[in-house]
């Protein structure tokens, strides 16, 4: 996949640590940023076809992102 839409995000340049909470609890601060990204949307299929594992992408968390990905097999 072409990562060029990685140079429009909106977290490009911030502190990685912020999109890699403790907990999800504390994955506000990340969420916040994601909502007004530009390739939210790319960011989040990305994570979900390449299985990351760590970190806020796209707006979820790790439990969120397998969660979609279960209602996604649910739904084909």
């Amino acid at each position: 996949m072409n990562a060029t839409w990685r140079k429009r995000a909106a977290c490009r340049g911030l502190d990685p640590d912020i999109f890699y909470p403790a907990s999800d609890e504390e994955a506000e601060e990340a969420k916040a940023i994601c909502v007004a990204c530009p390739v939210q949307q790319v960011c989040l299929e990305h994570a979900l076809a390449h299985r990351e594992r760590d970190g806020v992408w796209g707006g979820l968390t790790e439990r969120e992102r397998r969660r979609a990905l279960r209602q996604r097999r649910k739904s084909a």
